[in-house]
């Protein structure tokens, strides 16, 4: 079996029938993150999926075109959005500025070492864009105003309407498409600089803020020990402040980590939050194909395919894990329930957390 065709295959599978459940999902209960999430898994399914057809009947500029577009610069910063949703009525907006910064710095940079053809001013106009978009968000992070996420729509939103224009004023030399000659794998040479600039902007974001995420909800449902302790309420000297706002990102890690050994016994003893360990599990998943695809993006394209398939495997068991599922799994889009467990309320503020 060739795993250039069977992997991408079971990836496109798999991210179909995740995305079928989520939708199902919010069909029942219209919170807008699963609408978004389920938009991020069906670009995860096409993206493979023509993959998988270039794979077995070979490639084509169309699905040349939709591999580039879908996959390497939609799918990451939608699924990111979701979580940007899911965690709207907290102050992880600081998170999601952040990753607007790091991602307009890497794009820039990544324009100075490559040197990508075409690219014209796009780097500055990339960078400039997200600082004054991580500004908005933090300002109204800071307002505790949730609305910050309808401003990361904006930017995935515009951002995947803008690269789809591009995508289809552009002309490709043939034979229109491009594959590595060892693994065979497609590669973006092809594309100019401008609109390859949109995939580590998108990548990093997206990526940055659902692994971030997924984190930062695990800590929040875990047995915590405080080593360092911070406050970014309002009404702090402005120094003090600031100051906090740069502990945050630190003090979050160091005092995650220092409480792994409380959740570890916890989860020995039954008595972890389910939430714990399926959001790790979401975590692991965005990790691995944001690792591979990037490296993919850099001509390093032998673990672009088992990445791929391993982030959507992952993200879908931390989906089975989450209690949300497990109280309630039925045959999507029927009454059917096949499993229901009792479980007690839980908070909005917590299923935001």
């Amino acid at each position: 079996m060739n795993p250039n065709i069977v992997l991408p295959l079971l990836s496109s599978v798999l991210s179909f029938a995740f995305a079928a459940l989520v939708s199902d999902q919010w069909l029942r209960r219209r919170q807008p993150y699963q609408l978004v999430w389920t938009i991020g898994l069906l670009w995860y399914g096409i993206s493979a999926g023509t993959e998988f057809l270039g794979g077995a009947f070979g490639w084509s500029e169309l699905l040349y075109r939709a591999w580039y577009l879908v996959g390497a610069v939609w799918v990451a910063g939608w699924l990111g959005l979701g979580t940007a949703y899911l965690l709207a009525r907290t102050r992880f907006g600081y998170a999601f500025a952040l990753a607007l910064v790091l991602a307009g710095l890497f794009t820039f940079l990544a324009q100075l070492k490559y040197a990508y053809p075409n690219a014209g001013a796009a780097p500055l106009i990339f960078f400039a864009l997200a600082i004054l978009l991580a500004v908005i968000v933090a300002v109204m992070t800071f307002r505790r105003d949730e609305r910050w996420a309808h401003v990361a729509a904006i930017v995935v939103v515009g951002g995947s309407v803008a690269s789809a224009v591009m995508m289809a004023t552009l002309q490709l030399p043939p034979p229109g498409f491009s594959v590595d000659p060892a693994t065979h794998i497609p590669t973006g040479e092809l594309f100019p600089g401008y609109l390859r600039l949109l995939t580590p902007f998108f990548n990093i974001t997206g990526a940055f803020v659902l692994v971030l995420g997924a984190l930062y909800s695990a800590f929040v449902f875990m047995p915590k020990r405080r080593l360092m302790r911070y406050s970014l309420r309002r009404g702090q000297p402005a120094g003090v402040w600031l100051l906090n706002l740069v502990k945050a990102p630190i003090a979050v890690l160091v005092n995650f980590v220092s409480s792994l050994p409380r959740a570890g016994t916890a989860l020995v003893k039954g008595e972890l939050n389910s939430r714990v360990p399926a959001t790790i599990l979401i975590a692991v998943g965005g990790l691995i194909p944001a690792f591979t695809s990037g490296a993919n993006r850099f001509g390093n394209t032998s673990g672009f395919f088992v990445g791929e398939f391993l982030g959507v495997l992952f993200l879908f068991l931390g989906f089975l894990v989450s209690i949300e599922v497990f109280s309630d799994v039925r045959l999507p889009f029927t009454h059917v329930v096949l499993r229901r467990r009792e479980r007690g309320e839980v908070t909005e503020r917590a299923e935001a957390g």
